[in-house]
């Protein structure tokens, strides 16, 4: 009898149609067909690259189940889908990087929670945490600052820079700034290695987009300490 024909077990989740599919997600105005983009040709690809990049890498500290960690990544992935530019480099290698980047943040912070529930726990009862309640008040602009700085850079990250490696810089330098709360040194040479491996990019390379952006910073922070807000350009593009 002839033999039935075998059909392919690894088949490509990732494919050219699905890079086809984000770039169009990306120019489309229409919420309808982004919505039917996604559902029918970038959800699944992107639910098998978090779950693919989980199991890779053995990660040690989360509270929530597999499932519960796949659709945070994902959910990740879509909120910043539009950073990603036709011609940059393949979408599948940028969106796993990203993935993993969430990952280690996500595995580094709650690591350091954890630490410091061991440490709360070990603390005598006559402990009395009322007396840091004027250093935390005095904190509290740099929170606002930290904020309206994060949405200046959400705003203005890809016409400050054009190239896809200094975008996957700032977006991790970015991203500490977000977990800033939960990173438990601040070593200078500690948070470099942190980007390196983070974007797998040289240390030159992390130095000229922190030089750019300290520019930035300069100005929006002077801004800020005179007005008490950042006000931020539209783009004009022709």
């Amino acid at each position: 009898m002839p033999r039935k024909p075998k059909t392919p077990k690894n088949k490509m989740y990732f494919t050219l149609e699905t890079e086809k599919a984000i770039i169009a997600y990306n120019k489309s105005e229409s919420l309808r067909e982004r919505n039917q983009l996604y559902v029918q040709k970038i959800k699944y690809p992107f639910e098998k690259i978090a779950e693919n990049v989980l199991n890779t890498y053995k990660f040690s500290y989360f509270d929530d189940g597999p499932s519960d960690v796949k659709r945070e990544v994902v959910s990740q992935m879509i909120s910043k889908i539009h950073m990603f530019q036709e011609g940059k480099g393949k979408a599948f290698s940028y969106f796993t990087r990203m993935a993993l980047n969430h990952l280690i943040l996500l595995n580094n912070s709650n690591y350091k929670r954890y630490k410091q529930n061991d440490l709360i726990s070990a603390m005598p009862e006559s402990w009395n945490p009322a007396e840091d309640t004027v250093a935390l008040e005095t904190d509290s602009n740099h929170v606002e600052f930290r904020n309206m700085m994060l949405e200046y850079w959400d705003k203005k990250l890809n016409s400050v820079f054009d190239k896809k490696r200094d975008i996957q810089i700032a977006d991790a330098i970015l991203e500490l700034f977000r977990r800033v709360d939960y990173i438990e040194n601040f070593n200078k040479k500690s948070l470099y290695l942190l980007i390196r491996e983070m974007t797998g990019h040289k240390t030159h390379y992390i130095t000229k987009v922190i030089s750019i952006m300290k520019v930035h910073q300069d100005k929006i922070l002077e801004e800020f300490l005179n007005t008490g807000d950042i006000e931020i350009e539209e783009d004009i593009f022709f």
